[in-house]
């Protein structure tokens, strides 16, 4: 079998994504007859049925859908390809939405989107915080940074590193409480909340401190909310340790209790990864998110 003409690739792939071929025509300065003929020929060179006719609609098969990422890959690549040999390699643009958790996104991220910046000026970045895979699949965002490998069959994802992060107060809450050390140390100073559900408390426990509801002075859910409690001298609290070691002010306490351990991945739609501008970006946070400096 021949390997397919790259214009009827077109034709199949602008059907699939418009649902039409009157859209699809339009779009690639067609005609209807003539795209229809180019979809027709791409399924009988390849023997398969692509797209159900249900009205002026055109439905993707079950063969139609299995092949339709392989041919937005293509697409992607004659794109690059294209802009290369017309030196518009540099000319990326548009809105690439990045999701990540408030801490990521106050800490970490800044010095990541300065890349960013440098190589591609005219990628706009909107950064969201959030903690959910959810608002992937509902397309509110390009690129979510998260601490979960993604289970979801419509997503991808690559694992960056793992992160650990341990327990700090401020160095003025040293200096009034000294330095507590161990887990039976913990239960004899206050720690700033997540929450008052009884969640957060729970984890402690869970890690060793054999601590009480009475242990905790204030409660803030919102992380960065949270972290400026701590760091105000209002209690115990947790953070990345990449993070806090960057800030003079802050002691780790707590020193004999393990650290915690996390994963920090980085995810897409499987049909976003071959988008240009988002790949691009999907590569730079990925380059600068496993560099621990």
């Amino acid at each position: 079998m021949d390997r397919p003409d790259w214009n009827q690739l077109k034709a199949f792939l602008e059907t699939a994504e418009t649902g039409s071929l009157s859209a699809a025509a339009r779009k690639l300065g067609l005609t209807q007859p003539t795209l229809s003929r180019q979809v027709a020929a791409i399924e009988k060179q390849l023997g398969v049925m692509l797209f159900e006719r249900v009205g002026k609609a055109m439905v993707l098969t079950g063969t139609g859908l299995a092949l339709l990422e392989h041919a937005r890959t293509m697409g992607a690549a004659a794109e690059d390809l294209r802009m290369a040999a017309t030196g518009q390699s540099q000319a990326v643009d548009g809105v690439v939405c990045i999701s990540a958790t408030e801490t990521v996104a106050a800490y970490l991220l800044p010095k990541v989107l300065h890349r960013v910046r440098e190589l591609a000026p005219t990628i706009v970045i909107d950064l969201v915080t959030s903690d959910a895979l959810s608002d992937l699949r509902r397309r509110e965002a390009d690129i979510a940074v998260r601490h979960l490998r993604p289970d979801q069959p419509d997503l991808i994802g690559r694992w960056l590193r793992d992160a650990t992060a341990s327990f700090y107060a401020s160095r003025t809450w040293v200096e009034r409480h000294g330095h507590p050390r161990t887990a039976e140390d913990a239960a004899r100073h206050f720690f700033v909340g997540i929450d008052r559900s009884g969640r957060y408390l729970e984890f402690l426990r869970q890690h060793g401190l054999p601590l009480q509801a009475a242990n905790f002075a204030c409660y803030a859910e919102n992380t960065l909310s949270n972290w400026s409690l701590v760091r105000s001298g209002l209690g115990i609290g947790p953070m990345m340790d990449e993070i806090a070691c960057g800030m003079p002010d802050m002691v780790r306490v707590l020193d004999d209790v393990p650290t915690v351990q996390f994963p920090i991945w980085l995810v897409t739609h499987r049909e976003l990864r071959t988008a240009r501008r988002i790949r691009m970006v999907f590569d730079m946070l990925a380059e600068g998110l496993a560099d621990r400096g």
